[in-house]
């Protein structure tokens, strides 16, 4: 299939980028385009590429032999695997520009003359030096008459004024295109994506997230990134979020806050969810129950096998905290009653559905104690083959479970997330090592 030489960035995204053997790289999640100068045509610089690992790294344009519906085809498969930065005058197609608002002066558009209009697509194009810079510009106007929304027009990126840094950090700009970009990922993969955007960005995304999600992606954030956004939330709303985190989670968050503020926001959270996060806060961060979440599965002897497997089918669930079900007696809410033993996921699943779970129990399992260290919780998980234990005192009350990600969490660096170890030497698989040199010319 023929190869483009003119496309709209939006067009781009989710496009596999593949090697000039066919072998594949990652898919185009975004366009970073120089704004450095007014009145400078803006160029297309490279791609935001995400790898099978999740990470995004920068491909420049000049790497890009052919663009067609399918595919992004580049002249090599050695690529430098540097984490995506931006650098001061470059922003995001996807992520910044689109929404943002401009000013049109076009001839054949008199009744958009000086007027507010939203931009909804760039147009780039490869000149006769290989460069690809943004030529047009697909915006839409305001309301007008009975219609729900403007007109869409497709300008020249000449006619176009107001695409420029300064009014990308200027307050108001919509968010529409970047949320549905938004749509289907992963929690991870949104909180990856935020990172790389600009503070009043990011800010201006997670106020249009519903409480729940922005739960999810700040639980993935690095702890001094969680801080910075709670910090940017008013006090009404970081407390709604607070709620609908997981209680580790939000201990965690808490505990990276000074005592009199993280103390504000738990005197203002409904008790039934304050509760158990203070319970947590009670721990050494560095022990079993400092890292521990307070809200494992737990169920009585007399549960069917089958009401514990639609326990474990919750999809909110981890994979790690899904393994294993610990079996109480009354009340199950942690700290529950006397502990009895835990059901592994492999039994169950052998079991027929009508048997009750205190048939099948495991009671020779070691538990942890909430004031073990992590090395001993490593430890643990290592002899027992185990992605997840019991946390028990000494009364046998179930105090809450560890799962491998929250101790993976807690002994890797606290920077994991935002410095990954050789960053511009590992090589990916089947693509060779990073070319040094590469990068924005």
């Amino acid at each position: 299939m023929a190869s483009v030489s003119k496309v709209f960035v939006a067009r781009l995204v989710g496009l596999a980028v593949l090697g000039p053997d066919g072998e594949s790289i990652g898919r185009v999640r975004d366009v970073v385009v120089s704004v450095r100068l007014v009145g400078q045509q803006p160029r297309a610089l490279g791609l935001a590429v995400e790898l099978t690992t999740r990470r995004r790294i920068f491909v420049p344009m000049l790497r890009v032999t052919s663009i067609d519906p399918q595919a992004v085809t580049l002249n090599t498969g050695n690529v430098s695997l540097r984490r995506l930065h931006l650098r001061p005058g470059e922003a995001l197609a996807i992520s910044q520009i689109l929404d943002s608002h401009v000013k049109v002066n076009d001839p054949d558009l008199p009744e958009l003359a000086d007027a507010e209009v939203n931009v909804i697509d760039l147009g780039i194009e490869q000149t006769r030096t290989r460069d690809w810079v943004v030529s047009r510009v697909a915006i839409r106007g305001g309301r007008r008459g009975l219609r729900r929304r403007g007109e869409t027009h497709v300008v020249e990126w000449s006619h176009v004024s107001g695409l420029t840094q300064s009014a990308l950090n200027l307050p108001g700009q919509g968010v529409a295109q970047v949320l549905l970009q938004f749509e289907g990922m992963r929690a991870a993969d949104v909180a990856n994506a935020l990172r790389e955007l600009p503070a009043k960005r990011r800010d201006e995304i997670v106020a249009a997230l519903d409480d729940e999600r922005v739960a999810d992606v700040l639980q993935e954030l690095p702890p001094d990134d969680q801080t910075d956004v709670l910090a940017h939330l008013d006090r009404a709303r970081a407390v709604d979020i607070l709620e609908a985190m997981d209680p580790d989670d939000a201990a965690d968050l808490l505990g990276e806050l000074p005592n009199t503020e993280a103390e504000a926001l738990l005197e203002e959270m409904d008790p039934q969810e304050s509760e158990p996060v203070r319970r947590l806060l009670l721990h050494s961060p560095d022990t079993a129950g400092g890292i521990m979440t307070s809200e494992p599965i737990v169920v009585t002897a007399s549960t069917t096998i089958a009401e514990a497997l639609a326990r474990v089918r919750n999809p909110d669930l981890t994979p790690a905290a899904a393994s294993i079900v610990f079996v109480v007696r009354p009340p199950t809410a942690t700290p529950t009653g006397k502990y009895l033993g835990c059901v592994h996921l492999q039994a169950l699943l052998r079991e027929p559905p009508a048997n009750i779970v205190g048939g099948i129990l495991d009671t020779d399992l070691a538990n942890l104690r909430p004031e073990d260290s992590l090395e001993t919780v490593t430890r643990y998980f290592a002899t027992y083959n185990l992605v997840c234990g019991p946390v028990v005192d000494e009364q046998r009350h179930l105090l809450g479970a560890v799962s491998v990600d929250d101790l993976l969490d807690e002994i890797l660096p606290r920077d994991w997330r935002e410095n990954e170890p050789d960053d511009d030497e590992t090589p990916t698989v089947g693509l060779g090592t990073h070319v040094p040199g590469v990068g924005r010319s």
